[in-house]
């Protein structure tokens, strides 16, 4: 594996492919725990330790486990990783473990975690997995800590629970609807800078005057993405 090819491996987790910001995954713990910045990093850290340890597990065990198990036998090894992060943290972590409560947890069916399982390391070598696996886990911890200091400023006037003294604070911002909105943003900033736009369709599925076209079926139907219409 060349340089190039190394650097792609870890560095795709973190903007083209985040698993939070562009394949939209781990919404449950990226809405509920981002409240506070220590509380996005603590989750994602997790998530980052169960993703690493899952992926060198199943890519070393990819030829041996059978396909028609290989779901079954991907959650055990994920839920074994989860375990000991759980204990670990109630341990020597006993406020951030109360904090994150039962998404600790559902680290176990993160579909960031399985999907990662499924769709790489078990189709690639121990290192690809490793890379895989820690710039995903990254990208993931980068999206919850930045969504958590947005909210926890703009919400609480704190900041990794110090004082800001900000001479305005919007509560709502901590509140469900605050966090679907903080993550609205950084998506539309992520897909500006990206220069990714949404997919558009084009023909009679979104012709206004469709109904009362004669011509209603004839046209050619087709999705693409705006701006790649070439």
């Amino acid at each position: 594996m060349n340089k190039k090819s190394i650097s792609y491996e870890f560095l795709k987790g973190f903007i083209k492919e985040n698993p939070t910001l562009v394949m939209l995954l781990g919404m449950c713990p990226t809405l509920a725990v981002t409240t506070m910045a220590s509380n996005g990093i603590g989750m994602g850290l997790a998530t980052t330790f169960v993703l690493v340890c899952s992926n060198l597990v199943i890519s070393a065990l990819r030829k041996v486990i059978p396909a028609e198990v290989r779901l079954p036998v991907f959650i055990v090894i994920i839920a074994g990783f989860v375990t000991f992060i759980e204990f670990m943290l109630k341990g020597y972590m006993t406020s951030l473990y109360d904090r994150l409560g039962i998404f600790l947890s559902l680290i176990t069916v993160n579909c960031i975690i399985l999907g990662r399982a499924e769709s790489f390391a078990s189709k690639n070598s121990i290192f690809r997995s490793l890379l895989d696996g820690l710039g995903m886990g990254c990208g993931f911890t980068l999206a919850l800590f930045t969504m958590g200091s947005l909210r926890e400023i703009f919400g609480a006037g704190t900041w990794f629970g110090i004082d800001l003294n900000l001479p305005l604070q919007i509560p709502a911002f901590i509140m469900p609807a605050g966090g679907f909105f903080t993550l609205g943003i950084i998506i539309a900033v992520v897909y500006k800078i990206t220069d990714k736009k949404p997919p558009v369709l084009v023909g009679c599925a979104c012709c206004p005057i469709a109904s009362s076209c004669k011509s209603y079926g004839k046209c050619n139907e087709i999705s693409e993405s705006e701006g790649n219409a070439e």
